[in-house]
């Protein structure tokens, strides 16, 4: 399983929120790039870096951090947040991504977020299915749709979506767990699906339970930041990993 840190960005600034409410933020650190740096020395490869600004004006606003992260580590960055137009891609793509996140767009333009799947593959395109009671959100989770998660991430997996991040909004931030229910459920009717878990992941036991699950790859935020999960932790678990390959 891929460990994947978390970093929100808010006015340029590395922040966390809890539950998705802009009202809670909390600054981390003001330079992101020193934040992936400590990432990438303590072994990590892989990084989900979120335009929060962006998610909540429909508009990818924070490419030029994107940019820096990406020419000055060597770190493999999914971003979401704001993609909501082709233009809005191509500057993701551009900054320096290697995926981006499609969610609200996937909702309202699905026509739009399938011909990014046609023309970028996907390998390139992450399904963002993120819910509330398991009916999906959309708009940096400000706004609810009638659409249930599980039936969602379906049909977009039959129409060629590999990669889905998930998130059980009630549990974002919250350090209290993930939701193993609710991704073993996407499994077992979807086994095929490289699902991500995001949200609740509080300790090492959180990450090894999401793995047993069958996660393809786990976002880690507050638990980082907060020093419930300490990087040494991340890297034995990636070495451990590497050793049974």
């Amino acid at each position: 399983m891929r460990i994947i840190p978390a970093i929100d960005i808010i006015n340029g600034k590395c922040v966390r929120l809890t539950k998705g409410d802009y009202n809670t933020e909390i600054v981390y650190n003001e330079n992101p790039l020193e934040v992936a740096k400590i990432f990438e020395d303590s072994g990590i490869q892989y990084l989900h870096l979120v335009d929060l600004d962006g998610a909540r004006s429909n508009k990818i606003l924070n490419y030029k951090i994107l940019e820096q992260l990406a020419t000055k580590t060597r770190l493999v960055i999914d971003f979401g947040g704001g993609i909501k137009s082709n233009e809005d891609i191509e500057i993701a793509f551009n900054s320096g991504a290697s995926q981006i996140t499609g969610g609200s767009i996937a909702v309202k333009d699905p026509e739009l977020f399938l011909s990014w799947l046609d023309l970028y593959s996907s390998k390139r395109i992450i399904l963002g299915a993120d819910a509330k009671d398991e009916l999906v959100q959309t708009n940096g989770w400000m706004e609810a749709s009638r659409l249930e998660l599980v039936p969602f991430i379906e049909n977009f997996f039959q129409k060629g979506i590999q990669y889905v991040i998930t998130t059980d909004i009630a549990r974002d931030g919250m350090l209290n767990g993930p939701s193993l229910d609710l991704y073993k459920k996407i499994i077992q009717k979807l086994p095929e699906v490289k699902l991500i878990a995001s949200g609740g992941i509080s300790s090492m036991k959180d990450v090894l339970a999401v793995e047993k699950a069958g996660c393809e790859g786990a976002i880690i935020g507050k638990a980082i930041y907060e020093n419930k999960i300490t990087l040494k932790d991340l890297e034995q678990f990636n070495l451990n990993n590497h050793n049974k390959c």
